[in-house]
Parts: structure tokens; sequence; C-alpha cells
């Protein structure tokens, strides 16, 4: 008679869902690719849902290049709230009257993980886009939602 043992084991968090890559993504683009470290929450979420895929990368980058985004709309992740909360109770980021800013705390932070190596792949990509995507692009289109 054979018999089947079943054995609990932790499942496995995607990486893009742990708080503390979310949090580390958030930092490295308003220090790397936002005007005086800041940000509003929607540009957050437009580089949110951009660094999940190659193609919007891509397009993005000719954005950058055009001046001009042709996103119809992006995604609005709620693990990206969360990692602002968590970011912004650690103090790595405060909150602005339009958005969140990165913290002197908060670019120590940012500057030991890209000492470390951390995040490559996004700090050579957030380097290469720099301050192209402007709050005016994306308040274009947000304008267009309503």
């Amino acid at each position: 008679m054979s018999h089947l043992a079943f054995n609990l084991r932790p499942s496995v968090v995607l990486p893009d869902h742990r708080p503390l890559y979310k949090i580390t993504q958030l930092l490295l683009v308003l220090m790397l690719a936002s005007h005086g470290k800041k940000s509003s929450t929607v540009r957050l979420h437009l580089f949110n849902w951009i660094l999940k895929d190659g193609a919007r990368r891509t397009k993005l980058t000719h954005a950058s290049v055009t001046k001009s985004l042709q996103f119809p709309a992006w995604g609005l992740d709620p693990a990206l709230d969360t990692a602002l909360a968590f970011a912004k109770a650690d103090g790595l980021i405060e909150s602005t009257s339009t958005g969140v800013k990165l913290t002197a705390h908060g670019q120590e932070f940012c500057t030991r993980a890209l000492k470390a190596g951390l995040f490559e792949e996004d700090e050579a990509y957030l380097k290469k886009i720099g301050l192209t995507i402007t709050e005016k692009m994306v308040g274009t289109i947000v304008e267009r939602w309503t």
C-alpha cells in the first residue's frame, strides 16, 4: 500500500512583490530620473509599470528622445502604494504638495544599494532615461483620462 505525505513549505514571493525590492526601485527612480529627486505618485506608477517589461522600456526610451509619451494609460500597482508607505515610515522619502521627495536617508540607502551592485539593469536604464520624462509629459496623458 502506498501513501502520500505533504510537507507545507513557505511559498516563494516574486521579487517584484517584495516590499524592499519595490522600495529600492522607487528610490532609484527618484534619485536617477526625477527633477529635484521628487515626483508625483502617478509618475512613479508610470516608471513602476515601465520597469516591469522590456518593450515598455524601449517605448519610454523612444519617448525620452521624442519628448512625447505615447501610452494611453498604465497600471496603478497597489504594491507601489505599499512601498511608498513603508519608505515614508522609514524616513526614506517625505511627502510634498505634489508627491514625494527623496530624503538624505533615502539617498544614502540608494548609494549603498548602487555600490553593492544591486539593480544594475535598472540603474543603467534610469541613467539612460535621466530627467527626460517630465511631470508635464505625464500630466498631459493624465488629462486625457478624464
